[in-house]
Formats: C-alpha cells, sequence, structure tokens
C-alpha cells in the first residue's frame, strides 16, 4: 500500500514573519498590494470563491489550528488524493510567476505534525527541517504539477 502524499505549494523564501507563504497567501499579498492586473484579479476573486465553497477553512473548524502559541509555524498541505483542488493551482501559480515572486512545489509522506485534517487537506506542524522541492518540478509548466 502506497503512502498517503501530501503537496503544497510555497514561497521558497521566509516572510518577515519566519514562515514560508503558501500560493494564495502569495496571490492575497499580490492582490492586496494592489499589483494584479484587472483580468488577474478578477481571476484571483473567482477562484477565492471558488475554493472557499469547495473545501473546508480549518480555522473555521477549529480556531487555535493557526494559533502561532498552540500550532507554532501550523501550514496546510493539500492531499494528493484531492485533484479536484489542485487542478486549479497552475491558476494561481501563474499571479505569483507573473509578478516575479518563486513559488515552489512540495511533496512529502510526512510534512509534519498533524493537527488538522479533512477528506482534502491537512494541517500541520511542521518537523524541523522542511520538505525540499520535487527535483522534476517546475511550477512554471502547468503539466508539471502531479495530479493536477
Amino acid at each position: 500500500m502506497r503512502a498517503m502524499v501530501y503537496v503544497r505549494f510555497q514561497s521558497p523564501e521566509r516572510s518577515p514573519r519566519g514562515h514560508f507563504p503558501g500560493v494564495f497567501a502569495l496571490a492575497n499579498g499580490l492582490a492586496r498590494e494592489g499589483r494584479l492586473t484587472e483580468e488577474q484579479h478578477r481571476f484571483w476573486r473567482t477562484a477565492n470563491d471558488w475554493y472557499d465553497a469547495a473545501y473546508p477553512d480549518p480555522s473555521r473548524v477549529d480556531p487555535t489550528v493557526y494559533d502561532p502559541e498552540v500550532n507554532p509555524g501550523a501550514v496546510a498541505w493539500f492531499k494528493e488524493s484531492a485533484a479536484h483542488l489542485l487542478d486549479r493551482v497552475p491558476g494561481y501559480l501563474a499571479l505569483p510567476a507573473a509578478h516575479g515572486v518563486a513559488c515552489e512545489r512540495l511533496e512529502s509522506a510526512d510534512p509534519g505534525r498533524i493537527v488538522y485534517e479533512d477528506e482534502h487537506q491537512v494541517v500541520v506542524v511542521p518537523h524541523e527541517s522542511r520538505p525540499r522541492p520535487r527535483p522534476d518540478a517546475d511550477p512554471a509548466r502547468p503539466g508539471n504539477q502531479g495530479p493536477a
């Protein structure tokens, strides 16, 4: 039996708060800063609404899941089996890429201590060392997004 694989798209650079922002945080930041074109903003708003409807927000299920005192450094990972959610990630990857913001794909069978889980995702407190990007993954090539 094959182990569960988890997938995350994130910046290779730490934010000022010490985290590696995920692709949704990167896109949201570009939108907040007013850096998206009108077309990009339309895509971002529509896609955010779709994702909000497609799967649970862990912080609404458990308000402490991202609390830095309770779960320091907690981050969300898709389950590889959530293909319908991963299928839409290339559109999000295009947003930071268009603005020169790096984003990498990580895969791990053990990304950290699971503090939340549903059928589509887990939120984990990462282990000390973070997973490395897949060597054959090219985030700029949508065809190389695994199940996406």
